[in-house]
């Protein structure tokens, strides 16, 4: 056991030791001690939670990582020159702490505290680094605003809050490692500083100095190299990377994020799903010790979309959407009808027992929602009453028959509220979905730490961009259509289904991934879809088309997002409170003050300069 040397004050040299396993300059932790430990040598470091002076003797909250222990530094232990100290230590200042393990006195127990039924009489106290006034205090009640938070982020770290989402963090992590080793994966390690291949969000590039005037570009994700990994024949590949993308951010994204990348060979969908469920279960189970049952529910792109108005639906709840479009045909109500003759639809839900809970003017405020946030021109309302007829200022532009007609295909039962919207398909989609979301969160529908996974599958495999009128890929241009729409790619690629799947937890896509093109013909012809000429493609993506025409197999993955995981099994609403060190909403580092200007010296090697452009 080895002699470690201390000193407290200038001359008050002490020795002591250090049993194992921590022989450092502490025995035991701040969350450790326990009545069975009464009587024993002890030596705590932590930082000052808060103090009290009880006249003569003061009793102090020292906290770590690891819980909380109040240490009592007071007569016969404790010299007058010790108490003093004690009494003047500022909040959140690290000390030292050596002494005996004692019994709290009767009626002093802390029973919310797991150190609660003992102290440490405190026999030296040694301060390590005294603290300034800080901003907040990690103990304090009343957080203060995030800008401040994130300013200060080792103060914010400190809260037991944050503490436990990054230990969560760890665990999930850990998990999701030891579960991939299991199955055989190979963890492989790919570039940082790759070649720009914009294909969706814009990249980061970074200036090279040895090659002037070109741009290394941060990975969106590792989508090319894993695929080249499994050309290379390394047929299960994981990784947990660090991926970067400039784009505008929300609460739930954020420029730099992690996700648990994996690829594989000589596997279709099925093979990924199922082994994925495995992964949903076993964490599940080991971080919040909840039972998942498998196989996750599936539903397609076009059923989720038809169901739920969302291709990343909540299941936690119903609500579900219902089309009654040929019902609004039939009416004369002005706008069901307009809308139905215009090609478009009309799309409810059902909002069991809402009648009574929703005045008037609460409904006028969802109506101002669907309007302002997803551009709906209104939102038409029916209560059904007692004896099962519809109510609503608007009831009386319909016949009664077409109103029974309404109640019936929504299922409408007294005391619910029944709510349409008339517009495209994208704005019902949008706008339903987003209300039955808002709906469910005012009206408590679902229990707090209620964990919902399912997968969604089939996406189309392009969409039209409205600006250029062309095709896109939904997912990336590396993704394989389904077998049997592939006769579809050259003359009506909008009918291709793409052989992509994405996980969905609580209403939030936690993970997404495809079967890729192992062929470098199909894969030329989706490039030239996409708009892409020969030339461009060859010098973009000329590697993986060489790649492809070595042999390549059959492979898909999917990727995980890790933040976005901790956030959901954290129960949190916001993905900068499961990272130690986030961006702001602007991409900004309040700590850092990163991103910032660099020297002209560090311009200047780089063959750089800046100019103003004005937007």
């Amino acid at each position: 056991m080895p002699e470690l040397l201390r000193c407290g004050n200038p001359g008050d040299c002490i020795r002591f030791h250090l049993p194992p396993p921590f022989q450092v300059l502490r025995s035991h932790t701040c969350g450790e001690l326990r009545k069975s430990d009464v009587g024993s040598p002890v030596t705590l470091c932590g930082w000052v939670e808060n103090k009290r002076d009880h006249g003569g003797a003061v009793f102090i909250d020292l906290r770590d990582r690891y819980g909380l222990t109040q240490v009592v530094v007071g007569p016969p232990e404790a010299s007058d020159a010790m108490i003093d100290s004690a009494g003047h230590v500022p909040a959140e200042s690290v000390v030292l702490i050596r002494g005996v393990v004692a019994d709290r006195l009767e009626g002093k127990v802390n029973s919310k505290l797991d150190t609660g039924e003992i102290e440490v009489r405190s026999e030296h106290f040694e301060i390590l680094s005294v603290s300034q006034t800080p901003p907040f205090t990690p103990g304090q009640s009343d957080l203060p605003g995030e800008d401040l938070r994130l300013k200060y982020r080792y103060l914010d770290l400190r809260r037991k809050e944050m503490q436990q989402a990054l230990i969560r963090r760890s665990e999930i992590i850990k998990c999701m490692r030891d579960y991939f080793a299991e199955h055989d994966f190979i963890d492989v390690e790919t570039p940082i500083l790759g070649r720009s291949t914009p294909e969706g969000a814009r990249d980061y590039l970074v200036p090279s100095r040895v090659h002037p005037g070109n741009f290394y570009a941060l990975p969106q994700s590792p989508q090319l190299y894993k695929q080249i990994l499994m050309v290379a024949g390394f047929d299960r590949y994981v990784q947990v990377a660090k991926c970067f993308r400039d784009e505008d951010l929300r609460a739930d994204r954020q420029p730099e994020f992690t996700q648990l990348d994996l690829e594989m060979s000589f596997v279709d969908a099925d093979d990924i799903i199922g082994l994925i469920d495995g992964l949903v279960a076993r964490t599940a189970k080991q971080v919040l010790g909840k039972d998942i049952t498998l196989p996750l529910p599936r539903m397609t792109y076009e059923e989720a979309m038809r169901r739920f108005g969302s291709d990343a639906p909540d299941l936690r709840f119903g609500l579900e959407i219902v089309d009654v479009t040929p019902v609004a045909a039939k009416t004369e109500f002005r706008v069901f009808r307009g809308t139905a003759d215009a090609g478009n639809f009309v799309r409810g839900i059902r909002v069991p027992g809402a009648a009574t809970q929703y005045s008037r003017r609460q409904i006028d405020e969802l109506t101002s929602y669907v309007q302002q946030d997803f551009g709906a021109k209104g939102l038409a309302w029916f209560r059904v009453e007692d004896d099962k007829t519809l109510w609503s200022p608007i009831a009386k532009n319909f016949e009664p028959e077409h109103l029974e007609e309404i109640r019936v295909l929504l299922d409408g039962e007294p005391g619910d509220l029944l709510m349409f919207l008339a517009d495209t398909w994208e704005v019902t989609c949008k706008g339903l979905s987003g209300l039955r979301k808002r709906l469910a969160v005012e009206m408590k529908l679902f229990q707090p730490g209620e964990l919902n996974c399912s997968w969604v599958t089939e996406f189309p495999m392009f969409e039209k961009d409205e600006e250029s009128g062309r095709h896109v890929a939904m997912h990336h241009p590396f993704t394989a259509p389904l077998a049997e729409d592939l006769p579809n790619l050259k003359d009506s690629p909008e009918k291709c289904r793409a052989q992509a799947y994405d996980l969905v937890i609580n209403g939030s896509e936690a993970g997404g991934g495809t079967i890729r093109i192992h062929d470098s013909e199909v894969q030329s012809q989706v490039f030239e879809l996409l708009g892409m000429d020969e030339e461009t493609a060859q010098d973009r993506f000329g590697f993986l088309l060489d790649a492809l025409r070595f042999g390549a197999p059959p492979h898909g993955g999917i990727a995980l997002g890790v933040d976005r995981w901790v956030m959901l099994f954290a129960g949190l609403e916001n993905i900068r409170e499961v990272i130690a060190f986030p961006k702001t909403q602007k991409a900004s580092d309040m700590m850092t003050q990163a991103p910032g200007e660099v020297d002209a010296d560090q311009l200047n090697e780089l063959q750089l300069r800046t100019v103003s452009v004005k937007t």
